[in-house]
This record gives C-alpha cells, sequence and structure tokens, in this order.
C-alpha cells in the first residue's frame, strides 16, 4: 500500500509539473539550454559542404526497421566517391582503411536520449513528416556540428504542443 501511495505522489509530482514544462522555452537559458560545443569526431566531416554538393540528410542517415535510430553512411557509401575525391587526404585514406578492413568508422553521436525513453525517427520523420533541422538545427550550415537542441522531457513536449502531437506519458515512457 505504501509503495502504491508513493508512486501515486511521484504521478502527480509528474502530472503538476507539465504546465511548467509546456510553459518553458526550448531556446531559453537556463539548465535545458544546450552550450555549441562541436563534437570531435574520428574523422573530419563538413555536412555543410557535402550538402551544397547535393547530398540529403537521408542519402547517409537511412531510418532501418524499427526505425528508432538515423543510422551512419556504410564506409563504402563515402568511398564510392571518395576513391577518385580527395583520395590523396589523410583523412580519406583512414577512411578508406576502415572500409578495407570492413570496421565502421567509430562516430561519435552528438544527440542521445535517456534509455529510459522510447524515441523513433521512422514515427517523426516518415509518419509526421518532421523536416531533420527542425530538432537538429540549419545542418547545412555547419561544418562540425554540436547539439543544437536540448532533449529534456520539456523541449520534446513544448514541440509536441506546438504541433498537436499527443503528450501522454506512455507515448515515450514504458507505463509498465
Amino acid at each position: 500500500m505504501r509503495g502504491m501511495l508513493r508512486s501515486r505522489w511521484w504521478l502527480v509530482v509528474a502530472v503538476a509539473a507539465i504546465p511548467w514544462a509546456l510553459s518553458r522555452s526550448a531556446e531559453s537559458p537556463g539548465p535545458a539550454a544546450v552550450a555549441p560545443v562541436p563534437v570531435e569526431q574520428p574523422l573530419p566531416y563538413s555536412h555543410k559542404t557535402h550538402i551544397a554538393l547535393g547530398l540529403q540528410c537521408r542519402d547517409c542517415h537511412s531510418i532501418a526497421e524499427p526505425g528508432f535510430l538515423a543510422g551512419y553512411p556504410a564506409e563504402s557509401k563515402c568511398m564510392a566517391c571518395h576513391s577518385s575525391i580527395k583520395a590523396d587526404s589523410p583523412h580519406i585514406q583512414r577512411l578508406a582503411e576502415f572500409e578495407s578492413g570492413g570496421e565502421a568508422v567509430p562516430w561519435k553521436r552528438v544527440y542521445r536520449v535517456p534509455d529510459f525513453v522510447w524515441f523513433s525517427h521512422a514515427s517523426h520523420v516518415d509518419d509526421a513528416a518532421v523536416e531533420c533541422e527542425t530538432c537538429h538545427g540549419p545542418v547545412a550550415e555547419r561544418e562540425v556540428l554540436f547539439q543544437e537542441k536540448p532533449t529534456t522531457m520539456a523541449s520534446c513536449m513544448e514541440c509536441h504542443a506546438r504541433h498537436n502531437a499527443p503528450n501522454d506519458c506512455d507515448l515515450c515512457h514504458d507505463p509498465g
């Protein structure tokens, strides 16, 4: 009985916090603000350069089933062009070594949601037609990437409220 009361108390606190969470601006300064610190990657990569050449996000970042993650491109995909473009670059030579060794480039993630949060790129990109820039910012203008927006519950709930998307707890959290 005591555990049930305690869990209900937390539910009351969480529900009471929803209006506050929705009133916070994802861009406002404070604990939810994101500092533009580039993530150092194992190989330099300019999204700005590649997008200017006509590549689109989904050309490299496919969303495989079940749709949670937008993946990284296969090294062979990069080498399809780079076997002849900038092939003398030490960075491209390192990329070629990854490919020839059958090893994936150990790219570092820029965005991460907590393990207890269910997030699906497919639901957002394919089903709701959310543009990548909505969450990832103007990637086409970036030489290096950094986390443009917070991945906090408040920022996600605010976005859902702006777009009339559901904000039910079990949308992102397992009720079990």
